[in-house]
């Protein structure tokens, strides 16, 4: 049975679930604790959840990142739990900067298939650590918004935040 730390907290896009495994971020859900107890038992199987105030640090860097640092988010210890292809994607999410954007066939090319977008895209669904492992920061070839597991609102919301949708002006 593996172990985890879990709170709720409350910021402007909505409840958010988190999870660490020995003090390690390992999950961030949209609309609260529900849906990470089920990711939880879907990836780890069994577990037992041990409410904490502030699981692997992320309540405090969540709020700094809420608050206007956003450059509080980028140094969070996380562990990702998925396959080898997914975390390589996930891992070069962590690589775009904050107020920045680039395409599902940018993303490819990082992870060393410019030809392998629809796998990549479905890595970048499989996120289990959004706005931590920032996937919103992806934007379809032709800039516009694309899928978002939080939905399109929250996305647009994290990027305008960001300052993204200033500085590009593009379709988003």
């Amino acid at each position: 049975m593996v172990q985890i730390e879990t709170a709720e907290f409350d910021s402007p896009i909505g409840p958010l679930g988190l999870a660490a495994e020995a003090g390690i971020l390992i999950a961030v859900t949209f609309n609260g604790l529900s849906p990470l107890r089920d990711w939880a038992h879907r990836v780890l199987g069994e577990v037992e959840e041990v409410p904490t105030k502030n699981p692997g640090g992320a309540c405090t860097a969540l709020r700094r990142f809420f608050d206007g640092e956003l450059d509080a988010l980028a140094e969070l210890p996380v562990h990702f739990h998925g396959t080898t292809f997914q975390t390589r994607v996930w891992r070069s999410l962590r690589r775009i900067p904050v107020g920045t954007t680039r395409t599902y066939r940018e993303l490819a090319q990082w992870v060393g298939d410019g030809k392998a977008t629809r796998a990549v895209g479905a890595a970048n669904g499989q996120n289990p650590l959004p706005i931590v492992v920032p996937c919103h920061r992806v934007i379809g070839s032709d800039g516009g918004l694309t899928g978002f597991g939080g939905g399109l609102p929250r996305k647009r919301w994290l990027l305008e935040h960001e300052g993204a949708l200033r500085r590009q002006g593009s379709l988003l």
